[in-house]
This record gives structure tokens, C-alpha cells and sequence, in this order.
């Protein structure tokens, strides 16, 4: 991946909404190598150097504020990872959507993972279905605005978490908690 330095708040536009996934480092001012854009700096809630800020297609998909190597390297290999499982397999959106939703016999796509949720939601929706025991796999959709945005139209659902069983739409936090009232959650789960 090139580095590049921006001296125009125009340039860091054009390299933020391109097809590749773009790291942007937000650093001090009195740093002379780094040009500061107050715009863009108030624009991305800036408030502590440096900042890390992902990008895909010129959407925000994760972020680490601080110090924080070893966030800044596991974050930076997960989003490689999926820019590149998806140029390589040269696979349609809709086959890698289908893929996903059949991915594991009970899948959740939500914001974060089932070891940090990143939304209340989806932070209600693991605990419930972790009262259940049964085996799942989580999608983090912020890693991947492509499948963010195109699970939407696949499943006709507007909104995360969204859980699949055997690839099927079951729903969303919603329906999970009508299901969990009526009894109907474990073997709806289990298809």
C-alpha cells in the first residue's frame, strides 16, 4: 500500500472515494510534516493524535484514537483481508452475500462482533442469543461497507443486526425478541 502525504483537502476527497480501502493518519500540528485540515479534522470528530481512520469507497468503516499499535495492525490486516478475499475471488456481490448468509448454520451480521458489539442492538442481540448456548458466527458489517450496503437490498431489510438461520432472514433484533417471548427463539435458531 502507497503512502501518500495530502496538502489539499480535495486530494484527501479523491483518496478516501476510491474503490480501494484507504488508512487516513490524523496527526499533531506542530508536527511540520503533518498539514492540518480543520474542516476535515472537525468533519471525522478528531480529538486525540493520532488518530487511525479506515475507509472503503469513502465511508468511515472503523477507527482507533490514540496510541494503539496493535489495534492499528489487527484492524488494518482484517480490512486487507476482506478488500482482497473479495478481488480475488472475482465473485459477484450477490455470491459473496449468499456465501456469507450460509456461512455458518446461524449467522448474525451486525456492528462489531459477539466479543464487541458496537451498537446497542446488536449488544442486546448477543446477549439473548448467547442465553440460548448454541453454536454462531458474526459478521462485522463496519468492515465492509459493500456488504453493508448490499445485505440490505439482498434481504429487503433495512437494518442491522440481521440474523440468518441456514441463509434464511429470520430478522432483526425485533423479531428475535417477539420469538424469545413466545417460547419460538431455540428452534427457530436451530431451522
Amino acid at each position: 500500500m502507497p503512502v501518500l502525504s495530502v496538502s489539499k483537502a480535495e486530494e484527501y476527497q479523491t483518496y478516501i472515494n476510491g474503490d480501494k480501502t484507504t488508512v487516513a493518519l490524523f496527526a499533531a500540528d506542530w508536527a511540520e510534516q503533518c498539514a492540518q485540515f480543520p474542516e476535515i479534522s472537525m468533519k471525522h470528530q478528531i480529538e486525540a493524535v493520532p488518530t487511525v481512520i479506515f475507509f472503503a469507497k469513502g465511508s468511515a468503516v472503523d477507527r482507533v484514537d490514540g496510541v494503539d499499535i496493535a489495534a492499528i495492525s489487527s484492524k488494518s490486516k482484517k480490512l486487507a483481508e476482506s478488500a482482497s478475499s473479495a478481488a480475488s475471488t472475482g465473485q459477484s456481490l450477490d455470491d459473496r452475500l449468499k456465501a456469507l448468509v450460509n456461512k455458518a448454520p446461524l449467522m448474525i451480521f451486525m456492528k462489531g462482533d459477539r466479543n464487541g458489539p458496537r451498537c446497542g442492538f446488536s449488544k442486546q442481540l448477543i446477549a439473548i442469543v448467547n442465553d440460548t448456548s448454541l453454536p454462531y458466527e458474526t459478521f462485522d458489517i463496519l468492515s465492509d461497507e459493500e456488504v453493508r450496503q448490499g445485505l440490505k437490498t439482498y434481504s429487503d431489510w433495512p437494518t442491522y443486526p440481521q440474523v440468518y438461520v441456514k441463509g434464511e432472514l429470520i430478522g432483526g433484533l425485533d423479531i428475535i425478541k417477539e420469538l424469545l417471548a413466545s417460547k419460538e427463539l431455540e428452534a427457530t435458531l436451530k431451522g
